[in-house]
């Protein structure tokens, strides 16, 4: 047999070529991947050819798990945090989840009650901690010693300084309600509270208080002795024409508003061009007084119960402060007796004054808080706060 001609292997070669070019583009290009063997043995690496697939449907981003993203942080600005907070469900949300209340907390000091508050709110069953939420109001001015630890941890809001006969109280407030509206979109009963006021119930009777109710407790009195002059504090006719004389109401700072007006509260303009000017009077100021049972009075008077459920013991007041319950003056007949005072009910929302003794005889809402209490008798609260505070 003849050897083969150069000639004839050109010829062989480019017959060959189509036949190369189709099977390359019809399989799939191999790589050679040497895996190393688990012994010592001098046995070469096996090679082993893998497909690289250049198909890019291959390549599904559909399935890949999502990355779940913080949200922004809230702005720092009242007038943005506002903004956002009127834009809130005025119900709270989902529909049939249950509804938290918002405890927010009012201070200039490390909060001297949290042993008392850690065991109201961990008292019962652990899913009692998906009903509330802890908001916290502390003036940076301040050096909080201890800081804030146990159940508050981590609550405390963007604060701004505060100082009494100024409207930044209200602001401080107002501030509270946008984070928790904010927040969580099931809180449905907003708490204010001070760092002296205690619970004068257990959480479960506190909870279930206030869930069934459709409306506000805030107090809201007329014909105030000193009304006329808290009104013209900032000066003559200052709050006219947004605020006649005779919208204006007094009543406690210490509320429970439902989620509707919460966000009448934060989404308000108009009244709080006139409140928070600075007053020339300031021993007749106190806005955070004034603001906010007449704003609530004058555009939903009808949607509140006109008291407030945090007592107070007026008889002894001074500077304008009222009576601070001492260590020794804590005992379970103290506790009975503030759970059995009734509310002062002001306004109906009827617009004829205060609401009549026939309306009057209807209500009995019970005390859920008091104030004031010095630092010094948490000791003698803890004593009595299983068998007495909190046994309903």
């Amino acid at each position: 047999m003849k050897a083969p001609t150069p000639f004839s292997l050109c010829c062989v070669l480019l017959l060959s070529l189509p036949l190369v070019i189709v099977f390359t583009i019809t399989n799939p290009t191999v790589i050679p991947i040497f895996t190393s063997t688990r012994n010592n043995s001098n046995k070469p690496p096996t090679k082993i050819l893998v497909p690289i697939r250049n198909n890019k449907k291959n390549y599904d981003t559909k399935h890949k798990p999502a990355i779940s993203t913080p949200p922004p942080p809230l702005p720092e600005d009242d007038e943005s945090l506002f903004r956002l907070a009127a834009r809130v469900n005025p119900k709270p949300w989902p529909t049939g989840a249950p509804k938290k209340l918002a405890f927010m907390f009012l201070t200039t000091r490390s909060l001297p009650f949290a042993p008392l508050w850690e065991i109201f709110f961990n008292q019962t069953n652990p899913k009692t901690k998906k009903l509330f939420n802890i908001y916290i109001h502390a003036d940076p001015s301040y050096h909080y010693d201890p800081p804030f630890s146990g159940i508050f941890a981590g609550r405390v809001i963007h604060s701004k300084p505060t100082q009494r006969f100024t409207p930044t109280l209200i602001s401080a407030a107002r501030r509270l309600l946008a984070h928790a509206l904010l927040d969580d979109p099931s809180n449905a009963m907003f708490t204010l509270l001070s760092d002296s006021c205690v619970p004068l119930h257990s959480f479960n009777f506190t909870y279930n208080t206030l869930i069934r109710s459709k409306k506000s407790f805030i107090e809201i009195l007329s014909n105030e002795p000193g009304a006329y002059g808290r009104y013209v504090s900032r000066g003559e006719d200052i709050m006219l024409p947004e605020v006649p004389f005779q919208e204006f109401r007094t009543g406690s700072q210490f509320f429970v508003l439902t989620r509707r007006h919460a966000k009448l509260i934060t989404k308000d303009k108009r009244l709080w061009s006139k409140f928070k000017l600075p007053c020339v009077e300031w021993d007749t100021c106190y806005p955070e007084e004034n603001y906010f049972p007449t704003l609530v009075g004058m555009l939903d008077r009808r949607g509140c119960v006109p008291a407030t459920l945090t007592h107070v013991n007026w008889t002894d007041r001074s500077d304008g402060h009222p009576r601070t319950y001492e260590a020794s003056e804590v005992e379970p007949g103290l506790i009975f007796s503030l759970r059995r005072h009734r509310p002062r009910y002001g306004d109906d929302g009827s617009g004829s004054g205060n609401i009549t003794e026939s309306i009057i005889s209807k209500r009995h809402d019970p005390f859920l808080f008091a104030r004031k209490f010095s630092p010094e008798s948490l000791q003698s609260l803890l004593r009595i706060a299983k068998e007495v505070i909190f046994r309903d």
